[in-house]
């Protein structure tokens, strides 16, 4: 008895699914790729800065001042000074003194400072700012233990009020790629499986009246 071919091709919708999924995927493998680049390696930093106990030792201004860019609108672009706050305070887990920092992007923005405001038009009201962070830390602050973050490999003489990631960032650039490749993988192996049982179906139907 002579083998029935049926032939293979997909229709224009079949065709545009697959090629959804083959998109799908593609984006996330991408995309898994760019946000462990720019997302999980600056957590996995973050998050290896280990817990300790921080009391204030002493708290300062410097007279000099450092330069921020701020933006107003599509053309307005200007350079300001702010003033430098210093934080200095007792680390519990080295036993030694460090520079308190908010976080680890400004730490990477201006190491000499414990703080650096958002860059406005009006030095004065970054100056206030300033100001007022070095009465709280001056005069409440100074009576307060708080949880810091010390990374003793990496930067000895500092420490962090507040880490920069947290675990979820691991759930963000993990999670959506592979939801992306999932559902790409899905449609793909759907549409391939759907043809397929629309041939077999064919062939048995052409066998029936052969």
């Amino acid at each position: 008895m002579a083998k029935i071919r049926v032939s293979y091709e997909y229709s224009e919708a079949e065709d545009r699914s697959i090629r959804l999924g083959l998109f799908l995927i593609a984006c996330g493998v991408l995309s898994l790729f760019i946000l462990c680049l720019c997302w999980l390696n600056p957590a996995l930093q973050s998050l290896r800065s280990r817990p300790a106990n921080c009391t204030v030792l002493s708290v300062r201004r410097l007279d000099e001042r450092f330069e921020c860019v701020f933006t107003c609108g599509a053309d307005c672009r200007g350079t300001s000074l702010y003033p430098c706050l210093q934080i200095f305070v007792n680390n519990s887990a080295s036993g030694a003194a460090a520079l308190l920092h908010y976080d680890e992007q400004q730490l990477l923005l201006n190491p000499k400072c414990s703080y650096v405001p958002k860059c406005e038009r009006d030095n004065q009201k970054m100056r206030e700012e300033i100001l007022r962070l070095q009465h709280y830390w001056s005069e409440e602050g100074s009576n307060q233990s708080f949880t810091c973050f010390f990374n003793p490999q990496r930067r000895p003489d500092d420490v962090l009020w507040q880490r920069s990631h947290d675990a979820s960032v691991f759930l963000h650039c993990v999670l959506w790629p592979m939801l992306s490749l999932l559902v790409g993988t899905l449609i793909v192996l759907l549409t391939v499986c759907a043809r397929s049982l629309a041939v077999r179906a064919e062939a048995i139907q052409k066998r029936k009246f052969s």
